[in-house]
């Protein structure tokens, strides 16, 4: 049978079409099939750049757009990471400047070691001390070699007086961003030779108002007489700049050597630093002519107590001065002036002192030295954990980013194999017309 001039069997593949896509129109000018797998492969497509991207590079927020504020972190990080390097560059280079200060430091204290033996022997009379002079001359002009050469970089610590040196050891930001810089102190300290010497407009006679007092029941005084078995104690009853202080030993009577003891006061001492080095000065005397059995001197705050425990009489003169000039100029400006020749006395009182402040200059820099070693170590570990930070914040997860490589390989076929499909579906209109 034949309606509106279609076979019956015509009739039914038209309504299986129409059964087949239900309500939907189908169009071969829009197809919304291809458009949904079109974006969908474009996204995985997407995708898979930025992984193929994060393989190549190693980052996974390689520029702001990845993550501005992770992005925006790091570089900030990456600036600290930056300065730190200089930094640790600096520790290093002011590491190995004061590695030479105190190197040097430490062979002059040998050197004057090796003075102090020469003096101890100027003591025996029976010595040539003209041969021991020239070879105590000889060290000091080593002492000096040593003292110039000190450097590093051109700069020595050890030579002249000048500013101390500041190190940038840290770069501290707190909380709102402020960044200070942090620095360590390298103090210089003087080992030079030259300067001037001292100079006194002593008093010929001393009262309770001058700064030092003999205490001989009267309060005044300007000589006293030590006998057998009794103390003589001489107050320092004030200091100040240009303060200075002189006491003799007068041997005559008791067969002891004469010799004379003498303190300029500075700024920085107190009545207590001058008994005390009034006191070593004088022990070092009575220690080095053999006399430890016969005097005694002792302190007790600004006090020295001068004790005869055998023998003769011991005479003892006491003058002050108001307006006395300490040697000024390098730490060992008293080497200069050591004569075994005139006074080896006086030699081995001088060199104890100038061996201390030869020690004392080793001594700090060895300290400066491992507070910068271990700043400069801390710094590279500080370094190392902010280079980490970093890391995990911009660095790819490779084991991650290949997965994800091979999940996006597999939906980028399927995509295609989608949108290939969906591109036929316009095709299937052709039966319509058959």
């Amino acid at each position: 049978m034949t309606i509106m001039g279609r076979t019956k069997g015509g009739f039914n593949r038209r309504k299986s079409v129409l059964y087949k896509y239900g309500n939907i129109m189908t169009s071969i000018l829009t197809n919304n099939g291809a458009m949904t797998a079109l974006q969908t492969l474009k996204s995985i497509n997407r995708d898979l750049s930025g992984v193929q991207e994060q393989i190549s590079s190693g980052k996974k927020v390689g520029t702001a757009k990845d993550n501005a504020a992770t992005w925006a972190i790091s570089k900030v990080m990456e600036a600290d990471v930056t300065g730190f390097k200089k930094i640790s560059e600096g520790l290093s280079v002011a590491e190995s400047t004061v590695a030479v200060a105190r190197d040097a430091s430490e062979t002059v204290v040998s050197l004057l070691n090796q003075v102090k033996g020469k003096i101890v022997q100027a003591q025996d009379e029976a010595q040539d001390k003209g041969k021991i002079q020239a070879d105590i001359t000889a060290l000091v002009e080593q002492v000096n070699s040593v003292v110039g050469a000190a450097q590093f970089n051109g700069v020595n610590l050890i030579q002249g007086g000048g500013a101390n040196v500041e190190v940038l050891s840290s770069l501290n930001r707190d909380a709102g961003g402020t960044v200070t810089p942090g620095k360590i102190q390298v103090v210089r300290q003087d080992l030079s030779t030259t300067g001037t010497a001292v100079s006194a407009s002593w008093a010929t006679s001393v009262t309770a108002g001058d700064q030092t007092v003999i205490d001989d029941g009267t309060g005044t005084g300007t000589a006293n007489v030590v006998a057998t078995g009794t103390t003589q104690n001489i107050d320092i009853a004030s200091v100040g700049d240009g303060f200075g202080f002189r006491i003799a030993f007068d041997g005559s009577a008791s067969g002891s050597p004469t010799h004379t003891f003498e303190f300029i006061a500075n700024a920085s001492d107190s009545t207590t630093s001058v008994a005390e080095a009034l006191t070593t000065q004088m022990n070092t005397f009575i220690s080095a002519n053999g006399l430890t059995g016969r005097f005694s001197v002792n302190r007790v705050g600004d006090q020295l107590q001068i004790g005869n425990t055998s023998g003769a009489n011991l005479g003892i003169t006491v003058d002050a001065s108001t307006d006395s000039t300490a040697a000024s100029g390098g730490g060992l400006s008293l080497l200069a002036g050591i004569d075994v020749e005139s006074d080896a006395s006086g030699a081995l009182s001088a060199i104890d002192s100038l061996i201390d402040t030869a020690t004392g200059a080793a001594a700090a820099f060895g300290t400066t030295q491992n507070q910068l070693s271990t700043q400069n170590d801390f710094v590279g570990k500080l370094m190392d954990s902010m280079k980490a930070g970093i890391g995990s914040m911009v660095d790819a997860d490779m084991e991650e980013a290949s997965a994800r490589l091979q999940a996006l390989q597999t939906q980028q076929q399927l995509g295609i194999q989608s949108l290939s499909i969906a591109n036929q579906a316009p095709g299937a209109v052709m039966a319509l017309f058959r």
